[in-house]
């Protein structure tokens, strides 16, 4: 038998041996599909940064034909869920029951103050407890109150003065739905979970069960180890990757603009980064339990909180944005934003993928440093 066939051998028995390993541990095919299965129909449908039927406040001193026109304006609007207060003090008790989020104040000067210069014609109240959703009720409250107001002076000959008028236009994401910036970035912190948590244990779990000695005693080879391991939760890694973007495309409706085959190559590049961390960890482990504690510390953590997946990272600390750099999981979240929300935008996927292909040769080659077919290593 020649040398490279008694290594394909050699390989494929230790594949064979550690697919076996899976198929009888039914945790690893729950982490690979299930996991998948449960996040995403928990950040798809149960976690959402919209801001939708926001009850509010209003409070017509004086009621009128106006302030009937825009409250109809606030009840015709998707955001918002109008709930009318005789008085100022009877809506500033709801707001502090967090019975409304915001209160609009219509005075008993407000038809006279319309399209008067000076002064605003209605007050305004939001509650500031949740800073993001209150600068999201201003905004919106504006843009009501905004567009009343040119329907007002239009309905009356009178051109609204605005020193800038603006005509926005949203690209790539054009309904604004959080749901399709979530549930992309959300892959990358599945794949994390299932590459780096499962092969975090495999070294450590021969080595607790007795049978790494047994190994070391084979013609095997360090290479040939650390493929055979990899390979099949490389397989279920990628198994879970296409049925997550299986329920992003046609259950939650997501776009894929950019290139399938070039969100697969971005997948497997990452996927071995993830496995190079997983398998790094296992071998300095030597304990399941510490394996699996330090991969949720120092790969699961980093890619939820550090990746831009749900905070963004140019609003963190200088000094924080400097850490996301180490994170694998920032460069995969920016290729899958891209590629399902803008496109091929090569600079961005091209820039990302080189940083991640230099993580693997970091993680994979300390790995093959670490490892040893000795028992006093």
């Amino acid at each position: 038998m020649t040398p490279a066939a008694a290594a394909r051998m050699r390989l494929a028995g230790m594949i064979r041996k550690e697919s076996l390993q899976i198929l009888r541990d039914p945790s690893s095919i729950a982490i690979a599909f299930v996991m998948p299965l449960v996040l995403l129909l928990l950040f798809g449908y149960g976690v959402s940064l919209d801001a939708r039927h926001i009850p509010l406040a209003m409070v017509v001193e004086q009621p009128d034909a106006n302030s009937a026109s825009l409250i109809g304006a606030f009840q015709r609007s998707n955001y918002f869920v109008p709930q009318t207060y005789g008085n100022i003090h009877a809506a500033q008790q709801a707001l502090d029951l967090r019975e409304v989020y915001g209160i609009v104040w219509l005075r008993n000067d407000f038809t006279a103050r319309l399209l008067s210069r000076g002064g605003a014609p209605i007050g305004v109240i939001v509650n500031g407890v949740d800073a993001n959703q209150a600068r999201i009720t201003e905004g919106y409250i504006q843009g009501v109150w905004q567009v009343w107001l040119e329907s007002y002076a239009h309905s009356r000959g009178v051109e609204l003065a605005q020193p800038v008028v603006l005509e926005p236009r949203i690209w790539f994401n054009a309904a604004v739905r959080s749901r399709d910036f979530l549930v992309p970035g959300l892959i990358a912190v599945i794949m994390t979970l299932i590459g780096a948590m499962l092969t975090s244990m495999v070294v450590a779990r021969e080595w607790e069960r007795g049978t790494m000695e047994a190994l070391m005693v084979t013609p095997i080879r360090i290479g040939e180890l650390m493929v055979g391991k990899l390979a099949p939760y490389f397989i279920l890694g990628m198994g879970g990757m296409l049925l997550s973007v299986a329920m992003a495309l046609w259950l939650f409706d997501v776009p894929l603009r950019g290139s399938f085959w070039a969100l697969t190559a971005a997948s497997a590049l990452f996927m071995m980064v993830a496995l190079g961390m997983g398998l790094l960890i296992s071998v300095v482990a030597r304990n399941q339990f510490v394996a699996g504690q330090i991969s949720i510390l120092v790969t699961f953590l980093p890619a939820f909180i550090l990746s831009g997946f749900i905070f963004q990272i140019s609003s963190m600390p200088v000094v924080i944005q400097m850490v996301t750099h180490i994170i694998p999981a920032r460069y995969f979240v920016a290729i899958l934003q891209t590629l399902f929300l803008a496109g091929d935008i090569w600079p961005i996927v091209l820039a990302n993928s080189a940083a991640l292909a230099v993580m693997m040769v970091l993680f994979l080659g300390l790995a093959r440093r670490k490892t040893y077919k000795r028992l006093d290593a």
